[in-house]
């Protein structure tokens, strides 16, 4: 149910009020007809529907992302104010969604497509009942290190402190899929830590951690904060050795290939070839028809201010929003697609 604020329409009377009584069915008639005539349009337009969106860490693109969409739902759809929130990520933005504390949510599609089924860090809490709005970007799995660790290999990490991501986040997922199909145990194999992209960032400044594991779009604040860093030169390792075991047991669906541009981040000294999965911006299935028609509507509109907030919004398009989400797509969503002419029936 829409979560609304009703003002009330008359406070309780502290007077007495004395009325003739052959005139009481006369008032009466008259309020009945006032109230029918003139209260019902105003009480209706004075609401406001307010939307939560689930994001992530402060460090990542889903927020500053996520804050950009409340905004351009705000000013786009009347009676309608969204708010940005800050979460651990994907996993608990799904847990949110199904639970109705947030109405709309970023989530990466390796761990969208165990929350539909129910299987992996949804098999307890069980399957989620979200549909797609759109497929906005892809997140690259960045393995971070600096320099002179001598890291060069996701083997590497043995023996070393890593973090491998906030608990119940997408890249804590990302990070054990890759450990495991490197034949790497985050439980035995070295010393692990669970934290965000910020704090990573700081903890490996800090001397605290090694290396660390974080799933995002490029280029990502905190990383751009840890690559200008006086004394300290940043390492990618690459992952793409390790897709086509990913792929076998997850499906080529949900994992793909990309780069990350010797350009993204200062330090680098060439292109990484890396593993990388979708991110889906989702809503629970039973999210009202036109409701979802029109935020679907407002990314596309507000095109350009979604782009000036992050360089990743700007990767979203028609053409590519409507492919690459292991789940199916909400029925307003689609009804804007196919307005648009870019669904395909039978998708």
């Amino acid at each position: 149910m829409p979560r609304q604020r009703l003002s009330r329409l008359m406070p309780p009377s502290t007077g007495k009020i004395r009325l003739v009584p052959q005139r009481i069915w006369w008032i009466s008639w008259v309020l009945v007809v006032a109230l029918a005539a003139g209260c019902e349009a105003p009480e209706r337009s004075g609401l406001t529907q307010r939307l939560s969106i689930a994001t992530g860490g402060t460090g990542g693109v889903y927020y500053p992302y996520g804050g950009g969409i409340a905004k351009v739902i705000s000013s786009s759809l009347p009676d309608v104010e969204a708010t940005a929130e800050v979460t651990a990520g994907t996993v608990d933005n799904l847990k949110f969604i199904a639970n109705r504390a947030a109405d709309i949510g970023f989530a990466l599609a390796d761990s969208l497509d165990d929350a539909s089924s129910g299987r992996g860090a949804f098999a307890e809490f069980g399957a989620v009942p979200v549909r797609a709005l759109a497929v906005l970007y892809d997140n690259y799995n960045h393995v971070v290190t600096s320099d002179d660790s001598g890291i060069e290999s996701v083997n590497d990490l043995e023996g070393r402190v890593v973090s491998t991501g906030a608990p119940g986040s997408g890249t804590e997922i990302s990070a054990f899929r890759i450990l495991e199909a490197a034949g790497v145990d985050p439980d035995t194999d070295f010393q692990r830590q669970s934290l965000g992209a910020a704090q990573s960032v700081d903890a490996l400044k800090d001397g605290k951690i090694d290396a660390f594991f974080w799933s995002g779009g490029i280029p990502t604040g905190a990383l751009l904060d840890l690559a200008t860093t006086p004394g300290l030169t940043i390492r990618l390792i690459e992952t793409e050795a390790l897709l086509s075991t990913m792929q076998e047991r997850y499906g080529p669906e949900v994992y793909h290939l990309a780069t990350i541009p010797v350009s993204t981040y200062p330090g680098m000294q060439g292109a990484i070839q890396t593993v990388a999965v979708a991110n889906v911006l989702v809503v629970h299935e039973s999210m009202d028809v036109e409701m979802a028609r029109r935020i679907t509507e407002a990314l596309f509109v507000s095109h350009d201010e979604l782009a000036a907030i992050h360089p990743m919004a700007a990767r979203l398009s028609l053409e590519t929003a409507v492919t690459g989400s292991p789940v199916s797509f909400h029925d307003g969503a689609v009804t804007y697609y196919r307005e648009q002419r870019v669904w395909s029936e039978g998708r």
